[in-house]
């Protein structure tokens, strides 16, 4: 229990042997980033990579925490945004990290949302052949997500996260207390993920969060409970397959169709976010499942129901902009890490919290669908 709240911290453990780590989940466990570091990892220096409006926010707290600890640091600032995340972004942070001398024992600090944890992690996987590292992710999304796993990478023009590598963090801090200096925007495209792990395998997480969705947006323990409970759904499943060659596939709900609509909108923020992206991929995983008798009309109604409660787009038509023909999409989702010898693969489901991996989905099924969602 924490002093200043009255909360209990959760400890999630992800199990990976000698590379296993925990997620200390809750409020105020930003301050004790110091003395965290110390006791894991002992006499290092650190380099904290950030973007400018997550250091305006809270990068003072993480350097004071170093200070106090005696850990000496460098803070790395990035530009914000998805454009971060390309090449010259990724060749930036590895200068600046090499720039401050620190050497392969000492340790990065990513601090931010999803762009910087993977830019940051990606770098700390490559720069002398690997150093260690930890996130402390400051959004819902990455809190709940890409922060927990191992999974770095950066975009091409080819489409998001194909380059990269595993590289494990050696600790995850998610201080659930500084979401509260989010917009609701960013909020809520965070809690896309959180939905996702009730989708996926656990009805009853879902069904407690068509209950409490407003109690976790507000704070509290409800928000505790429910980045817990997807952290500790998340690390379940990297424990059983980190390098996603089965089962971890499951996680990618949504996201084949998410990832074709961030790469048609051109990851611009305005139009689309990540996880807007999701909640509108999962919507039509779930119908398009429906329209091949995988799954009832009322579990995909129900899917989509829940995610326009909590103000989530839920249909194409809701992007901003002008839509591209099916073809375009069909371009993207081409380019889906989880495409084999080009076989399709799609996360489909048989119900609410009963996904599967589907193999060899015929192109032209998908293509029909989505033309039919386009001039709906």
């Amino acid at each position: 229990m924490t002093e200043e709240t009255g909360m209990h911290l959760e400890t999630v453990r992800v199990e990976l042997g000698d590379r296993s780590y925990d997620i200390i989940v809750g409020p105020t466990s930003l301050k004790s980033i110091g003395t965290r570091i110390r006791d894991l990892f002992g006499d290092v220096r650190t380099a904290i990579i950030t973007d400018r409006n997550v250091a305006d926010l809270h990068l003072g707290t993480v350097e004071q925490a170093l200070t106090d600890a005696g850990i000496g640091h460098t803070a790395i600032i990035m530009e914000p945004g998805e454009p971060t995340k390309r090449y010259d972004g990724m060749m930036a942070a590895c200068d600046a990290i090499l720039d401050s001398k620190l050497e392969r024992g000492d340790l990065i600090i990513a601090l931010g949302g999803g762009v910087i944890g993977d830019l940051a992690g990606f770098a700390a996987g490559i720069v002398r052949r690997g150093m260690r590292f930890i996130q402390v992710p400051t959004s819902l999304l990455a809190q709940v997500d890409s922060s927990v796993g191992g999974k770095t990478g950066i975009n091409t023009r080819h489409g998001k996260n194909l380059i990269g590598l595993f590289h494990q963090p050696g600790l995850v801090i998610a201080d659930t207390a500084i979401l509260d200096t989010l917009s609701e925007r960013e909020f809520r495209a965070g809690y896309a993920e959180v939905a996702k792990y009730g989708l996926i395998n656990d009805e009853a997480f879902f069904s407690w969060l068509e209950n409490n969705w407003q109690a976790v947006f507000k704070g509290g323990q409800e928000r505790v409970h429910a980045v817990a409970t997807s952290c500790r759904a998340k690390a379940a499943v990297v424990a059983a397959d980190e390098r996603e060659s089965g089962q971890r596939a499951l996680l990618n709900l949504g996201h084949t169709f998410g990832h074709a609509l961030e790469g048609m909108a051109a990851y611009d923020p305005v139009r689309l976010v990540h996880g807007e992206g999701v909640a509108i991929g999962m919507v039509l995983a779930h119908e398009f499942s429906a329209r091949q008798g995988l799954c009832s009309p009322e579990d995909a109604a129900r899917a989509r129901h829940h995610l326009d409660a909590v103000g989530l787009p839920t249909t194409l038509q809701q992007i901003p902009g002008q839509l591209p023909p099916a073809e375009t999409l069909m371009n993207f989702i081409a380019q889906d890490k989880k495409v084999s010898r080009g076989s399709l693969t799609f996360i489909l489901t048989r119900g609410i919290g009963q996904s599967f991996v589907e193999k060899d989905v015929a192109p032209d099924l998908v293509k029909d669908f989505l033309e039919d969602k386009l001039s709906a």
